[in-house]
């Protein structure tokens, strides 16, 4: 009888993992074929000379070198640092501040929820050519409220922090999106008690609030750093990695590499030295904050 029973929970078991297995295979066929696969093809074309025209040839690690021993390639990786550093603290505090105001729930707060997201969900192209437009150094309004004619996107020093200024306006209301939700979750018994101690609002934030927004804090700033590590369109709509390649971040310098200057196995060295810098970006704030994040709100 005994052996019947572990037979019968044996079985029950495996046709449990087959169910299992069976409504994990999209998934599963998911990210083989859009996630591994294509870091295997772009490992094996990095140890490739193509063009896209003439056949593949084997050149081991000539891309390799050419790449790392490249000074372009530094600076354009000195570019990126210095936009993620531009960008993610400002839209990162902006996108908190608003959370906080718009969790008050004041009048006017829901039209404003709606404004904040509109840049988030819109199309990066179409957003790229408004902005010339603002920035433009003759007619463009930037300049007309401010009755000068700075060259924001033409002037080396200005062309950077006009785009970061465009990707902390476009990501914004993400961020303010994630911690809204964040807030929202907070027991408001704990709030109510610091209150009933004395606590003001100040502290309650400081003590209460941003303390257990740090699982929200991490998800944000996982992904806005590899957002801001791959942002694309707006350098191409904007500047195009000029002037004097003041733009050239290292997403940009891909698609260079790639469709202008044909060259597929240095384009993909690039692609997979910038996915090697932000795994152990990842893999380091995971073990920064692994230790400071409580999720249990009860």
């Amino acid at each position: 009888m005994e052996g019947k029973m572990k037979r019968s929970i044996s079985a029950s078991r495996r046709r449990g993992d087959r169910i299992g297995y069976a409504l994990l295979a999209p998934s599963l066929f998911g990210v083989v074929i859009f996630l591994l696969t294509p870091i295997v093809v772009v490992t094996w074309l990095s140890f490739q000379k193509w063009d896209l025209v003439a056949p593949l040839k084997f050149v081991g690690l000539s891309n390799w070198l050419a790449v790392l021993g490249d000074p372009t390639f530094i600076d354009s990786l000195m570019t990126t640092v210095l936009f993620v550093v531009l960008v993610i603290p400002a839209q990162t505090a902006l996108g908190l501040f608003a959370a906080v105001l718009l969790s008050r729930r004041l009048p006017g707060s829901g039209v404003f929820r709606v404004i904040y997201v509109i840049p988030w969900v819109s199309a990066p192209l179409a957003l790229g050519i408004v902005w010339r437009w603002i920035f433009q150094p003759t007619g463009g309004m930037l300049n007309v409220l401010l009755g000068s004619h700075v060259p924001w996107l033409t002037l080396p020093s200005l062309a950077l922090p006009a785009v970061s200024i465009v990707s902390i306006w476009s990501q914004t209301g993400y961020v303010t999106l994630f911690f809204m939700a964040g807030l929202a979750v907070i027991p408001e018994q704990l709030v109510e008690a610091a209150r009933i101690d004395g606590a003001g609002s100040t502290r309650i934030f400081w003590s209460i609030k941003l303390p257990l927004l740090r699982p929200t804090l991490f998800f944000v700033l996982v992904t806005t750093v590899i957002s801001a590590f791959q942002v694309f369109d707006t350098i191409y709509s904007l500047t195009q990695g000029g002037p004097q390649n003041a733009t050239d971040i290292i997403a940009y310098r891909i698609y260079e590499k790639a469709f202008t200057g044909f060259d597929l196995g240095q384009a993909a060295v690039t692609a997979l030295i910038l996915f090697l810098i932000l795994v152990a970006i990842t893999v380091g704030q995971q073990l920064y904050f692994r230790r400071r994040i409580t999720y249990d709100l009860s």
